[in-house]
C-alpha cells in the first residue's frame, strides 16, 4: 500500500495555504476546482508526501457538510492503485461498500473512487489511479 495523499477539509483555502507553506515548508504545486462536486483544492508537496486542502464552495456539498458536522481536519485518505477497477473488486469482494461503484475523474485528473468510511473504521478513503 502506498499512501497517494492525505485531504484535509479547511474552512478558508488561502489561510491554510498560508499554514502549510509558511510553518511546515509545504509548496503549493496545483490548484483546482470542481463545481459539480463543489470544491475548491490546493495541493501541496512537502518532500515525499502530498496535502490536498480542500474548501467547499457550498454549504450543501459533501465537504461543506463534513465542516458542519466534524469541523476542520482530515477527510480522507487516498491510497495510490495501478488498476482502479481491480481495487473497486478487491474491495467489494472483501465486504468494503464503495460510495463509488464506477471511477470517476478527481482533481488530480485521474480516476478515483472512495470507500464507505463506515467499512473502514470511519475515516473515507480514496483509490487513485496512478
Amino acid at each position: 500500500m502506498k499512501i497517494h495523499h492525505v485531504g484535509v477539509a479547511v474552512e478558508d483555502l488561502e489561510a491554510a495555504i498560508e499554514l502549510y507553506t509558511n510553518n511546515f515548508g509545504a509548496e503549493l504545486t496545483h490548484r483546482a476546482s470542481n463545481e459539480k462536486d463543489g470544491l475548491t483544492a490546493a495541493f501541496l508537496r512537502a518532500g515525499e508526501a502530498e496535502v490536498e486542502l480542500i474548501q467547499p464552495l457550498r454549504e450543501d456539498t459533501p465537504v461543506g457538510k463534513f465542516l458542519a458536522n466534524r469541523g476542520p481536519g482530515l477527510h480522507h485518505i487516498a491510497i495510490a492503485v495501478k488498476d482502479i477497477h481491480q481495487a473497486i473488486a478487491e474491495a467489494r469482494a472483501k465486504g468494503l461498500d464503495m460510495i463509488d461503484q464506477e471511477p470517476r475523474i478527481g482533481l488530480h485528473g485521474t480516476r478515483i473512487a472512495f470507500v464507505h468510511p463506515k467499512s473502514v473504521g470511519g475515516v473515507l478513503t480514496e483509490f487513485v489511479e496512478t
